[in-house]
């Protein structure tokens, strides 16, 4: 049986850092990262949350021109790595009374990210670049466990807080 040439794959974490924000993107078996600037890397957080926002961010309004010309998107693909630039194709459907057609776009994989969490549809990664890009599950999940027990110990200090306040209620 032939290998896939495309796998699935999930949004695992989006970590700010100093120059914009990492995107941990992978399956089961192997996660990955790229990094995007601070304002894509907000609105794959605000995608993930289901925030809404009062006013459209450029990424809602190529949701909205895609929607008005009834064009669907059907997934994305992160097709190719070099020297540590993604790339990625965009694919839509386009559905008239003439027909249907196929658009296949190129894009930068942040914003296709986005689009496809906003759209609900498939983040798909070309199995030679799962191959080529390093594992980072093990950084992943040491840094979610940092972030774990730092929220911890200040729910632990709001606690300590609380309990000081009522207690000096008591003595009054």
């Amino acid at each position: 049986m032939a290998s896939p040439s495309v796998l699935p794959v999930t949004v695992k974490g989006v970590m700010p850092t100093a120059n914009g924000c990492a995107i941990f993107l992978g399956d089961d078996a192997k996660t990955f990262v790229i990094y995007v600037d601070h304002s894509v890397g907000n609105a794959i957080q605000m995608s993930l949350d289901g925030v809404k926002k009062e006013r459209p961010l450029t990424h809602d309004l190529i949701n909205h021109i895609l929607s008005g010309l009834g064009a669907t998107l059907e997934h994305v693909v992160i097709n190719d790595v070099h020297e540590g630039t993604f790339y990625a194709r965009i694919l839509l459907k386009m559905k008239n009374e003439l027909g249907q057609k196929i658009v296949e776009l190129d894009a930068r994989p942040s914003d296709s990210t986005v689009l496809a969490l906003s759209h609900k549809r498939p983040i798909l990664v070309a199995k030679k670049v799962y191959d080529q890009v390093e594992d980072m599950t093990e950084i992943l999940e040491r840094v979610m466990k940092q972030q774990s027990e730092a929220a911890a110990e200040s729910s632990d200090d709001d606690d300590d807080t609380a309990a000081d306040d009522d207690s000096d209620d008591g003595k009054k």
